[in-house]
């Protein structure tokens, strides 16, 4: 049997079922392959070699961007492997093709500490101000979705996810389940953090229990990504903050943060849940440009008059 879009099927079958890969991966090689499938009209898979291929790369580099370009081709580079692996190819075609390109490096946005500061500062204060049981329910709900966003460093789909079981405040230790289902074990360092926390949980429990998730709404629903984005947006508004704060710059400024205070990148790596360190290694730049930022505005050279 040597039907392209059969094995292409039966791959993506084998990524699902046995690979055990997320939705939002499995959709992505979906794309991947349908479009290298649209590309190259073979029906044949041995009539895939490393000159179509090659051909194909071409025609990324004409039309994506790097990263996408970066991920089509791992895409495309995971089928061939696995067609090789089980024997479907005596010889994966990629093997003969060099694949080359410069990836421009994107720094990550992150927060000064000090706009978060002043932000965390806004939410207790609509907390002590608020006139209505109803108000101050949600500023604590909203001050515990803040605090464990820059204390942990969770992507914003960890913290809506979370299950009151994946939560022992008692010992401080969160389980956060991860992309490609990893699971990491996650402490909770700072003990404001923690309090706030468990105020919240206990405030919130028969909500909590209806709903089966750590976060939610005075209805007893789960919280989603829009309204963790809804709770930055209106407390940048009232803090005066003029710049845009996504959730995922509160995990950019965790690490960064970590990172210039010396702390182990394999440290680091770890408790964001990355699979490899290069993933990492992004933000040494943020570090690095920071340093240079004070070597050039704080040397003491600059202040020699020769």
């Amino acid at each position: 049997m040597n039907d392209l879009h059969t094995h292409i099927d039966q791959y993506l079958f084998y990524c699902e079922h046995q690979k055990m890969l997320n939705d939002k991966t499995l959709h992505a090689y979906r794309i991947d392959l349908a479009q290298f499938e649209d590309y190259i009209r073979k029906d044949r898979i041995d009539e895939v070699d490393s000159t179509l291929i090659e051909d194909y790369l071409v025609h990324l580099h004409q039309t994506y961007q790097p990263k996408t370009v970066k991920r089509k081709i791992a895409s495309i580079k995971a089928f061939f492997h696995y067609l090789e692996f089980r024997d479907i190819l005596k010889q994966d075609p990629f093997r003969k093709v060099q694949v080359k390109y410069r990836e421009p490096i994107i720094l990550p946005k992150i927060i000064p500490l000090n706009v978060i500061e002043t932000l965390l500062q806004t939410v207790y204060a609509q907390r002590r101000t608020a006139t209505t049981k109803y108000q101050r329910r949600n500023a604590l709900r909203d001050a515990a979705v803040l605090e464990l966003l820059f204390g942990t460093g969770m992507r914003i789909s960890e913290v809506c996810s979370l299950k009151p079981q994946d939560i022992d405040l008692e010992n401080g230790v969160i389980l956060i389940h991860g992309k490609g289902a990893k699971e990491r074990r996650l402490q909770i360092g700072n003990q404001d953090v923690a309090n706030i926390l468990t105020e919240y949980a206990d405030d919130y429990s028969h909500e909590i229990d209806k709903a089966g998730y750590f976060f939610v709404n005075q209805s007893g629903h789960p919280y989603s990504d829009q309204a963790v984005r809804r709770i930055i947006s209106k407390y940048a508004s009232l803090s005066g903050i003029g710049m845009h704060i996504t959730p995922h710059m509160f995990r950019h400024t965790f690490a960064t943060s970590l990172l210039e205070s010396d702390v182990d990148i394999r440290y680091i790596q770890e408790m964001l849940g990355h699979s490899s360190i290069t993933i990492t290694e992004i933000y040494t730049h943020v570090a690095t440009a920071k340093q240079r930022d004070i070597l050039r505005t704080k040397h003491p050279r600059n202040h020699f008059k020769v």
